[in-house]
């Protein structure tokens, strides 16, 4: 019988990144976090992306991120009460910054944290300080659980010494950072917009579309509506098939394994263990995008609201702001097409 350190490599990661993710998701639903989804999804990003544990170095970077993440979001609160659009202009400007960043050669993880945390932040606080309050822990929480659940997940399934790390991918030309970074920010300007309306009720929109802005940097035209729209439908049915396998045996320990095994599943084919037509940007994006809805309804059950209809609601939102992205993606491509036939 093959044990966890004699997995083949794909396999290892798999399991780490399931495993990971469940435990994330346990332990955040064991201590009534108020954002619990936050700590998994951030994991995700953290072990699907990283082949080692962090350093220590990396590590202080990134709560020097957090930190700065949640004080640029709190700084805006006055401004956007205040003085809406220039707020919303300087949101915007930032977003386009920090997508920028990972695109030329940064850590596409910074830029994921500062998109988030700052539309989240900035979100709550025109609603309610304290509401904001609340985020900026629920986010610094879900990153150190994450911090701490992927360095436990590396020590007891460790990569081997001689395995090879990923290439890095080459950081884009300027012109091409430029562009693609003004889309991912217009991406998710209007689900953070919306969130502004009710931000209690909207905030799972808002790391949808900071999902989705990430994911378009990587997606080209021809597998957009594939790729974007695909995994937003596919992680739909992932949170429905898992929430009513649940419902057969209500217990913690039992979200905890559901989620592991559905966090195989699409792990399998992320790691091309069961190779696919798909993406690996596919099958992540699926995986977040069930994380977040699964989540949500579990929390909409233990309030006592209609589980149903409020997931009917937030599903119909999550592939409004899906299509919204891939229309992004194809008016971008053609005007990069125009641009490019008028030269030659």
């Amino acid at each position: 019988m093959a044990t966890p350190n004699t997995l083949p490599l794909a396999g290892r990661r798999a399991l780490r990144l399931a495993f990971g993710t469940a435990l994330c998701l346990a332990i955040s639903f064991a201590l009534d976090w108020p954002i619990p989804v936050i700590a998994p999804v951030f994991a995700v990003f953290l072990l699907a992306t990283q082949t080692r544990p962090l350093s220590l170095k990396t590590g202080a970077a990134l709560a020097i991120v957090v930190a700065l993440t949640t004080g640029s979001g709190l700084l805006m609160v006055p401004l956007l009460r205040h003085y809406a659009f220039d707020g919303v202009a300087i949101v915007g400007l930032l977003l386009f910054f920090a997508f920028r960043y990972g695109l030329r050669g940064g850590n596409n993880l910074v830029s994921t944290f500062l998109a988030a945390g700052l539309t989240m932040i900035s979100a709550a606080g025109t609603s309610d300080f304290q509401l904001a309050v609340t985020v900026v822990g629920a986010l610094v929480r879900g990153l150190l659980l994450a911090v701490l659940v992927t360095a436990l997940t590396h020590a007891l399934l460790p990569e081997p010494i001689d395995a090879r790390r990923p290439p890095a991918a080459p950081p884009m030309s300027e012109d091409q950072a430029r562009r693609i970074a003004l889309r991912a920010a217009l991406v998710v300007l209007p689900a953070w917009l919306l969130a502004m309306a009710d931000p209690a009720s909207y905030m799972p929109i808002i790391m949808k579309s900071v999902s989705l802005g990430r994911q378009s940097c990587a997606t080209t035209a021809r597998t957009a509506a594939r790729d974007l729209i695909g995994s937003t439908l596919l992680g739909g049915l992932l949170a429905m098939a898992c929430w009513f396998a649940l419902r057969l045996f209500v217990d913690l320990w039992m979200f905890f394994l559901w989620m592991l095994l559905f966090g195989l599943l699409v792990a399998r084919r992320l790691y091309r263990i069961r190779p696919t037509q798909y993406s690996p940007g596919f099958w992540l994006n699926s995986l977040v995008t069930m994380i977040i809805l699964l989540g949500q309804s579990v929390q909409d059950s233990v309030a006592g609201k209609d589980v149903l209809t409020a997931f009917a609601v937030r599903m119909g939102l999550f592939l409004a702001v899906t299509i919204y992205a891939w229309l992004m993606l194809l008016i971008f491509e053609q005007r990069s097409r125009a641009k490019s036939t008028e030269q030659a």
